[in-house]
């Protein structure tokens, strides 16, 4: 290793060194101040004769006398199964007072692409617990669906439900007690966290036992914002270890990549790079991709890599870089509605807005009921005429609506308060879900539910002796 005392520049988070031999991008550098601290840096930009540098730890101390030293690698992440039920900094060092951690290998964070033709179609339920999710937002395997959130909004609050309550339902003919496939993992990746936030989750990961299937990465507020850009690569090198070395099926929650691209953007400042749309990175997009897109199933694999991203609208606006990036690159969104958290509804998903691309091909007989899609499409459309019918009742009143219309609206109102509204406690399985789904279906007459195959309606339409009854009464 060469050692160069030759530092020009500093500018916040990044150093500048002259130097007299070839170096890497993305080498590890380790920099010496003049009191005897050693930090770490990252090279981020490497010209004939001149290295700039991202320093990890804050160029705090550093000034021209200190010593660089280009380690002659790029940074990797120790990678074992033991990392399960540990604590780890936005580093990847543990810090919950265990033992250290002994590697059955070290892999380059950045990661290697999947192969495009070795990638398997994601088809395969993942039951969260979270009817709003499960019935009309189905996560599966090797998807990535991000939440967009706004400030103040509970996002980690249902980011701690699914991570606790998260499940691979394994179909029967797969099930067994030696199906590595089974085994269920998940990694939490924090980026810009608040120390308080940060006690949140632990107590509550320590509280529920989630820890122990889980592995999680806390990068704080008070944190560098360059070791943000190194958590989530961490978080998702280790998902991989796990998903196609081991067998898991592994989640990934990434909370909150605003603080992550603030910090893109941070560093791009440092740079003097020319900005893009509203000050952030024109390569922004680039960098996004190459997180979102490590999720998947590779063929002849067991596990798989699913991800679900978090983050918090600037302004509430989804025409905002971060979200509007986000949704090009991922298969959907899942929506934290700011009206129904006023309302009291938890979790507040606004199921209109949100969307899961992969849906279709995750859900249906012999992955989840074979009436599942059919409910859902219904239950979507009813709850879309409830809402377009609240804008008419503000202004004609609702003595002014049809019965039908009326219907429809205390549809809505049940949609609410039953289905979406259960409580961030609340773990419910496929089975309760679409139960639910049709008995608050049952309002309906049979000819307004038109989404709905016949065999099904027969099968499922909550007929009873009580309706009966209402018609004997009637006549």
């Amino acid at each position: 290793m060469k050692e160069y005392q030759t530092i020009t520049e500093i500018s916040g988070p990044l150093v500048f060194a002259e130097v007299d031999e070839p170096i890497g991008y993305d080498e590890i550098v380790e920099i010496e101040t003049p009191n005897g601290d050693t930090k770490r840096g990252q090279v981020l930009e490497s010209s004939d004769g001149l290295v700039s540098i991202q320093v990890f730890e804050g160029t705090e101390g550093i000034d021209r006398k200190s010593s660089v030293r280009f380690l002659g690698e790029t940074m990797k992440m120790p990678v074992t199964e033991d990392l399960l039920g540990r604590v780890l900094d936005g580093s990847g060092n543990p810090i919950d007072g265990g033992p250290e951690i002994v590697p059955d290998e070290r892999r380059d964070i950045v990661g290697a692409a999947i192969n495009p033709t070795a990638r398997e179609y994601p088809e395969e339920f993942i039951q969260t617990g979270v009817s709003a999710i499960d019935g009309m937002n189905t996560l599966v395997r090797g998807q990535k669906l991000p939440i967009f959130s706004g400030s103040g909004l509970p996002h980690n609050e249902l980011a701690l439900q699914i991570a606790r309550q998260a499940t691979v339902p394994e179909e029967e003919e797969e099930a067994g007690e030696d199906d590595e496939g089974s085994e269920f993992a998940v990694v939490f990746g924090a980026m810009g966290i608040t120390a308080e936030e940060a006690n949140e989750f632990m107590e509550d990961f320590e509280r529920t036992g989630a820890l122990e299937r889980s592995v999680v990465f806390t990068n704080l507020a008070d944190d560098p914002a360059v070791e943000r850009t190194v958590t989530p690569r961490l978080a998702l090198t280790t998902a991989e270890y796990l998903a196609f070395d081991k067998g898991y099926h592994v989640l990934v929650i990434l909370t909150d990549m605003t603080n992550y691209c603030e910090a893109l953007r941070e560093i791009g400042a440092a740079r003097e790079e020319v900005p893009g749309r509203r000050g952030y990175p024109g390569y922004m997009y680039t960098d996004l991709a190459q997180l979102y897109e490590r999720a998947g199933r590779i063929e002849g694999r067991d596990g798989s890599v699913t991800q679900i991203p978090i983050l918090t609208m600037p302004g509430d606006d989804d025409t905002h870089p971060i979200p509007d990036l986000t949704g090009y690159i991922t298969e959907g969104q899942i929506y934290i509605d700011r009206d129904l958290n006023s309302q009291g509804i938890t979790p507040p998903i606004n199921v209109l807005p949100s969307l899961s691309r992969l849906m279709d091909d995750g859900i249906g007989e012999g992955l989840t009921r074979e009436d599942h899609g059919d409910v859902s499409d219904q239950m979507y459309a009813a709850y879309a005429e409830g809402e377009d019918l609240r804008d008419l009742v503000n202004i004609v009143g609702r003595e002014a609506l049809s019965e039908r219309d009326n219907t429809y609206l205390d549809f809505a109102d049940r949609f609410e308060e039953e289905f979406v509204d259960q409580g961030f406690d609340t773990n419910r399985d496929i089975e309760d879900t679409l139960d639910i789904g049709w008995d608050l279906l049952g309002m309906f007459p049979v000819e307004e539910l038109n989404r709905i195959d016949e065999e099904l309606i027969e099968k499922y339409y909550p007929e009873s002796e009580d309706e009966t009854a209402e018609e004997v009464a009637a006549d």
